[in-house]
């Protein structure tokens, strides 16, 4: 390191600079994965990295998010030698999920064989953090990053300026790389600032709402709930620790003013009877906290971004965190973009990084663009307030009561261990058909006897109107699907 800017001024320190091969800003998911899978597979061929991993706080997150880490998830990890990161940490396998309509659960395990985990966040993250710690060659500085550095000729990211988290240090110092990687989460600094032009703008669907329950127990245990509640959005559980089960209840926008009083009297009520107790307990003493439940398509990077930096993880590509894919891809994400990077002879040089962006995007398609369309897809039908979607949500239902492959392949999707966006397309309009031969023969509600519902199937004169129902129905499955899909194909 050398002092590019020292002052005589007593008591005032110096500006430093230091060059590296490659600058991770963000010890989140991505970027802590990252720096510990270049240095490993980088020293395994001879030809080390120098890297530097910059966060702004290194003490153990308190967040509601990052909490589930699918199958597919728990794949790459082994890939990126952290599989160790998920023991240690009190983490609960889990083996699949439960959804519940009216009070009626279906079973939906992954296949035989496959876990995932649950853990809180902020042990999780501090374990990747130390594999990163004990990377060779792989220096991890608590600074907060304020500015990219610039080329005032080519326009060209030479690296970071950062303030670091000591005593006293007011001083900016300047990071420079060949390389440089912003992995700094959802609520990015400067994802428009890399993107230029093809930037694209989150969308905000609504907020999970999150709470830990006490000693709850689960309709299935070690395994997500997802409760469908009449009017409202999903309500998602899963145990995160031995006596901690995280609740996220969805709430769309405008949010309540009085949440407590809305979780109490609108959600609690519909949760299955084990879960009323402790539920009600944790609105009572726990801090409510929110998270916002954004959707952010990937635009290639490389051609019309910044050179010399590329964004990974959140800062780049988010999708809805129902199903919990995001790790998933993160860390999918990470083991492309290692084994691309190692092939490179020159970091610096941006013909080569630019064409190797290129293949890193389409390369990740299957899996990403797979969890992400799921994920918006099964929000849209689980959190139906339109009559034509909640036919659908109902034929999703009970297309998982068949259960075999109408189980296996969707769930397969859903835990990324399958990569086959065409597979959920196939599966999607295959419920929808089913939700339509639902609609003509399954019995509904007519009216009321005895305080008790009367169910009776549809009557032959009923059909024409049904038939046009029907029409209605299906166009909105497309209306659902088929713009996810263009959108993913598109950028």
């Amino acid at each position: 390191m050398t002092a590019s800017n020292a002052s005589s001024t007593p008591n005032r320190k110096p500006m430093w600079s230091a060059s590296y091969d490659i600058l991770i800003v963000g010890a989140g998911i991505a970027g802590s994965a990252l720096a510990h899978a270049l240095s490993a597979a980088a020293t395994a061929r001879g030809r080390p990295l120098k890297i530097c991993l910059l966060e702004r706080s290194l003490a153990e997150p308190d967040r509601i998010v990052g909490e589930l880490l699918q199958p597919g998830g728990i794949m790459a990890l082994k890939k990126l030698g952290l599989e160790s990161c998920v023991e240690g940490i009190d983490a609960i396998p889990t083996y699949g999920y439960c959804v519940m309509l009216d009070g009626k659960p279906v079973h939906i395990p992954y296949p035989e064989g496959y876990e995932g985990r649950a853990f809180h966040h902020g042990r999780f993250i501090q374990a990747l953090r130390a594999k990163a710690k004990e990377a060779a060659c792989v220096e991890v500085i608590e600074a907060t990053v304020s500015e990219l550095i610039e080329c005032p000729l080519s326009g060209r990211i030479l690296g970071v300026r950062a303030t670091r988290k000591e005593e006293g240090a007011v001083e900016k110092e300047a990071f420079f790389a060949d390389l440089t990687v912003v992995a700094d989460g959802c609520f990015s600094n400067f994802r428009n600032q890399v993107m230029g032009k093809a930037a694209l703008t989150p969308e905000t669907k609504g907020h999970f709402v999150g709470l830990i329950l006490e000693d709850a127990t689960l309709p299935i245990p070690k395994h997500g709930t997802v409760s469908l509640v009449e009017g409202h959005g999903p309500v998602l559980l899963y145990q995160i620790g031995t006596h901690d089960t995280r609740i996220l209840v969805d709430v769309k926008n405008p949010v309540p003013s009085d949440l407590k009083g809305h979780i109490l009297t609108n959600i609690i009520p519909h949760l299955p009877a084990s879960l009323h107790l402790p539920a009600q307990k944790a609105v009572e003493k726990d801090r409510l906290r929110r998270m916002p439940n954004s959707f952010l398509p990937p635009s290639e990077q490389g051609k019309r971004t910044k050179e010399g930096v590329i964004l990974l993880g959140d800062s780049w590509n988010m999708r809805h965190p129902l199903t919990g894919g995001g790790m998933t891809v993160a860390f999918n994400d990470v083991v492309l973009l290692r084994d691309m990077l190692l092939d490179v002879k020159d970091l610096a040089d941006w013909t080569q990084i630019s064409h190797l962006l290129h293949k890193w995007h389409w390369a990740r398609k299957p899996l990403a663009s797979t969890v992400n369309i799921l994920s918006v897809a099964l929000y849209d039908l689980f959190s139906a307030q339109d009559p034509y979607l909640e036919v659908l949500r109902t034929g999703c239902f009970k297309y998982f009561e068949l259960g075999g492959n109408c189980v296996r392949e969707p769930v397969s999707l859903l835990a990324g261990i399958e990569q086959a966006p065409f597979m959920l397309f196939r599966h999607f309009f295959t419920v929808a058909l089913y939700a339509l031969w639902i609609l003509f023969t399954s019995p509904r509600q007519v009216g009321v006897a005895n305080g008790k519902p009367v169910y009776a199937r549809p009557r032959p004169d009923e059909y024409p109107f049904l038939a046009v129902k029907s029409l209605r129905v299906f166009w909105t499955a497309v209306v659902v699907f088929m713009p996810l899909l263009w959108q993913e194909l598109r950028y």
